[in-house]
């Protein structure tokens, strides 16, 4: 069974933490939340994004995974995820905060609109923001301005005051998400060297004919990654997003095939995962500037 928390009032009321100052948005410290022991082994979907930075020990279910926190880690879950509590906790045992906001809290602001483009709110959680000091005092400050905003009294300023922190957290996060790719230069390239194997082995194996091109989730699925996680680490490393990767793939594997074989266009288009030989040859004139015909011709 899994219960469905769709208010702040709902989430306040089952860790035991009093009403929330707002509707749609609170500043939890993590000290005062509560974990009892009947709330283990239940399974939760929260329809409240989610923003939580905790001390060590504090361990979490997150779909089929499961995290133990530690110090300067940050971890964010999108509306609509499954969560569980691996352990109970009693008011004073952990440090650190939690912001829980409504999707209402941003339906008509700038922020709304852009939330998709914070891809770490779909990140596994072995993909979690590991912070500096320094990084990790500027979003305190962050989550103590939001705190500060909900504590004076609430006026017709206030919700655009408290989205613009929150907007500031994010990008300070997004910002930070660029330097972990950064500083984990020899793994991402070992994960990037992966996914070219994996792309080769595909097509030696005669994949693109029978099942099609593949796509973003095939490959995190077998580099135990999300796709948002390695979509974003394959644009930093290479400039290029996935499809656009596996495009370049197979036009130079187009380019080989129009001048090595006698396929004609329409069986080399199956070859590489085309049903329609046009969608092909629009696609290689784009990536080339030739058609195929074209390019066998000129070679």
């Amino acid at each position: 069974m899994i219960i469905e928390i769709d208010s702040l009032s709902q989430l306040h009321k089952m860790a035991g933490l009093p009403a929330p100052q707002h509707p749609l948005i609170s500043v939890v410290d993590v000290s005062e939340w509560e974990i009892s022991e009947d709330l283990l082994a239940q399974k939760f979907c929260l329809q409240l994004y989610s923003i939580a930075l905790k001390d060590g020990g504090c361990g979490m279910n997150y779909g089929r995974n499961s995290y133990d926190f530690s110090e300067g880690v940050l971890l964010f879950t999108a509306a609509g995820q499954i969560s569980s509590m691996q352990e109970s906790q009693k008011k004073g045992e952990r440090r650190g905060w939690m912001i829980f906001f409504h999707p209402d809290l941003i339906r008509n602001k700038q922020l709304g609109q852009k939330i998709d483009e914070y891809h770490f709110f779909s990140y596994e959680v072995h993909e979690a923001l590991h912070l500096s000091a320094a990084e990790q005092t500027i979003l305190n400050r962050c989550a103590d301005l939001i705190q500060e905003e909900l504590a004076g009294r609430i006026d017709d300023h206030t919700q655009d005051v408290i989205v613009d922190h929150l907007q500031l957290l994010l990008t300070y996060s997004q910002r930070y998400y660029q330097r972990q790719f950064n500083t984990r230069s020899a793994q991402n390239s070992d994960l990037l060297s992966r996914f070219e194997q994996l792309l080769k082995t595909y097509y030696q194996e005669g994949r693109f004919a029978e099942e099609g091109q593949p796509a973003v989730g095939y490959f995190a699925a077998e580099l135990q990654l999300s796709a948002n996680y390695l979509s974003d680490l394959i644009k930093k490393e290479t400039g290029y997003g996935v499809k656009e990767k596996v495009q370049q793939f197979v036009v130079e594997k187009a380019k080989l095939l129009l001048l090595q074989s006698a396929f004609s266009i329409s069986e080399l288009a199956y070859q590489l995962g085309y049903n329609y030989p046009h969608y092909f040859s629009r696609m290689f004139k784009a990536k080339t500037g030739l058609t195929p015909k074209e390019y066998r011709k000129r070679a």
